[in-house]
């Protein structure tokens, strides 16, 4: 076999596995939480929070970002990459891009 076709049946196993361990792990999607966004800036963003994980999981401008969780006095605020989401206990959620002012957002 030539490089390509090895390198081939490689991705194809992979895909394959990562196929059954969704499909084996009906429980998981349970545990997700996904929340999708419209901010008045005219920004939308879908924002993914998992049972075990303590970061916020963002699709943003076509991007996947990860956020870590940091300290809020009420609610929740997540950084990084120069981004910060708030999400207060009241619901309120607000981003921050770099070089952007802060924006509110909501549900949709």
């Amino acid at each position: 076999m030539n490089n390509r076709k090895i390198a081939g049946l490689k991705i194809a196993g992979f895909g394959a596995a990562l196929l059954l361990g969704m499909v084996g792990s009906s429980g998981a999607s349970a545990q997700a939480t996904f929340k999708n966004y419209r901010c008045a800036d005219g920004t939308q963003f879908v924002a993914g929070f998992f049972q075990y994980d303590s970061r916020a999981h963002l699709q943003l401008s076509g991007k996947p970002v990860t956020l870590k969780k940091g300290l809020a006095l009420s609610g929740s605020r997540y950084t990084g990459r120069g981004i910060t989401l708030r999400i207060t206990k009241a619901g309120v959620t607000t981003l921050k891009q770099a070089k952007r002012p802060v924006t509110a957002c909501e549900l949709t």
